[in-house]
């Protein structure tokens, strides 16, 4: 994982972990945020590699621990 410092998540990237972290799917998230399925699983793949973390999951509990979701 990068050091906090260096980490600034877009408000879109926010909105994203968000939803994903309240339960909802890939496609409820692509709906909420007009994007397609394919797009939110993209832009998840793309906060999880500038966090440095493997899964959604690792991406959430590093934005709940922050207090950012």
């Amino acid at each position: 994982m990068i050091s906090e410092p260096d980490v600034v998540l877009a408000h879109e990237d926010l909105v994203l972990l968000r939803l994903l972290a309240s339960g909802l799917s890939i496609d409820s998230v692509g709906r909420r945020m007009e994007l397609s399925g394919r797009t939110v699983r993209r832009r998840t793949r793309a906060v999880c590699d500038h966090l440095g973390v493997s899964t959604p999951i690792e991406a959430v509990v590093w934005a709940a621990r922050r207090r950012l979701v």
